[in-house]
């Protein structure tokens, strides 16, 4: 466990006057409504409905229901205190072909969003892109085909020009490494491919999808603050073995430097370039002038972080066993080499991630002398426990609250460092459709049961609602044996 989470009778922490709280989530994750008003199929429509694709043949189609429940849905955060909401718009329901003319009903449902938001005085934070590539791009080749770049700039138009008089922070992509290493590279996600050169064209077409929205949303939105946000993380070698460290390299360049380089330093890193030299289509798809439109200056880097990594070379089973780790079977990509191992003594979440908070401070100080001194904003931190309503109707997920506590107390120590962070995104609002484990894992600090689409804050909501309007960690309220 990390060592950052003082004990209770320790002073508050406090937070700079105008930290940012907010709260996450993702449109196919929680709207529900998949073919109402217009909205055209995404490739996670598409790939949910596969057999075995996703946990118990669960999908999107109905998910929390937000679509119709958005008033219920803005008064818990107004409930919670929150200053900022962070939400993704759905790419089909505004262009539903993924092209041509925008689908009003779509934009109405945004801007009944951003108004409901700025009526309770909630900021908004927008995403444009969290995963759900409307179907007939994909049918053309999807983020792997350079056509995609284009199209995205048109729909990135359409929601600047809808929406850009109410919405000042904007997010071009989140996560582009699970768009294109889960969904082209292991098949794990939409669209479901598992081809190591679809991956590696995908990461630089959506990076230049990312540089290619920068001057749409300036010219439309003069006042727009615009970042990317990254799911970062730190991969710690096993031993000091050369092979170790070379692996714990390896995956740092997957994860980590093969987009943070582009972005901020304008250029692929060269042991990814090699590595993945033989893997076509790969970076033969990179062309002149393409890393110029990458590395455009941002206003702030939103950070993902759940997890740190600690790292073998896939070599060495019989010594990762000796050492003492748990060893998985299976590796996702093998070409990486790379065994991600199972600290023992270490507690987990039900997606079996490794807790410690440690990391977050570690990545974000890294970032900071390795990259950019720009604002950087937690974009998603929480957790996934076995959560359960009580006998007497409550949520005690004190679990998730050693975990927010700790992890907050993780930005604080890197504030203390001289880390730009300047706000604080708690991933998730809603229990929601997560992903290729369907429903049956649970990130919100609102319980939702999906049968009848009921929600009931949690332990955890009162506990941030009580770090807001403190704006510190008090430690009073941790429930977190």
């Amino acid at each position: 466990m990390s060592t950052t989470n003082p004990p209770n009778e320790s002073p508050p922490r406090s937070f700079p006057a105008d930290f940012l709280w907010g709260t996450a989530t993702a449109s196919y994750q929680i709207e529900g409504a998949v073919d109402v008003d217009g909205r055209g199929p995404s490739i996670w429509d598409t790939y949910s409905h596969q057999p075995g694709a996703v946990w118990n043949g669960d999908t999107g189609d109905i998910a929390c229901d937000h679509y119709h429940r958005m008033d219920q849905d803005l008064d818990l955060m107004k409930e919670l205190g929150v200053g900022s909401y962070r939400f993704s718009v759905a790419w089909p329901r505004v262009q539903p072909d993924g092209k041509g003319p925008a689908n009003q009903a779509g934009l109405d449902f945004y801007r009944r969003l951003v108004d409901g938001l700025l009526k309770r005085e909630i900021e908004p934070t927008l995403t444009l892109y969290h995963w759900d590539l409307p179907q007939p791009i994909e049918d053309e080749g999807g983020w792997c085909a350079r056509d995609s770049v284009e199209r995205f700039g048109e729909y990135v138009d359409i929601v600047a020009r809808a929406l850009g008089d109410s919405v000042e922070r904007w997010i071009t992509l989140n996560e582009p490494w699970c768009s294109a290493w889960l969904g082209y590279g292991a098949g794990r996600h939409a669209p479901g491919v598992k081809d190591i050169g679809k991956a590696v064209a995908a990461t630089h077409h959506l990076l230049l999808a990312h540089g290619t929205a920068l001057p749409i949303l300036r010219s439309a939105i003069p006042d727009a603050k615009v970042g990317i946000t990254l799911n970062l993380g730190v991969s710690r070698p096993g031993t000091t073995h050369e092979l170790d460290l070379a692996a714990a390299r390896r995956a740092d360049g997957n994860l980590n430097r093969i987009f943070l380089d582009p972005v901020f330093k304008g250029h692929y890193p060269e042991d990814m370039l090699d590595h993945y030299k033989a893997n076509l289509p790969g970076f033969s798809v990179v062309q002149d002038g393409d890393m110029d439109v990458i590395a455009q200056p941002l206003d702030f880097l939103g950070v993902n972080y759940y997890f740190p990594g600690t790292i073998m070379d896939s070599t060495r089973v019989k010594e990762a066993r000796a050492a003492g780790y748990g060893v998985p079977i299976g590796e996702q990509f093998p070409d990486l080499r790379v065994l991600s191992l199972e600290t023992p003594g270490t507690d987990t979440t039900s997606m079996g991630w490794e807790v410690d908070a440690s990391g977050l401070t570690e990545l974000l100080v890294r970032v900071k002398n390795d990259y950019t001194e720009l604002p950087i904003y937690i974009t998603e931190n929480g957790a996934a426990f076995d959560d359960y309503v009580d006998p007497n109707g409550h949520v005690l997920d004190h679990d998730r609250v050693s975990y927010l506590e700790e992890h907050i107390s993780a930005v604080h120590d890197a504030i203390k460092a001289d880390v730009n962070v300047q706000g604080y995104f708690v991933w998730s609002l809603l229990d929601n459709f997560e992903w290729s484990y369907g429903y049956s894992r649970r990130f919100g600090i609102v319980w939702v049961d999906f049968p009848t689409g009921t929600r009931l804050p949690k332990a955890s909501f009162s506990w941030y609602a009580n770090t807001i309007r403190n704006n510190a960690l008090t430690y009073s309220t941790s429930g977190g044996d």
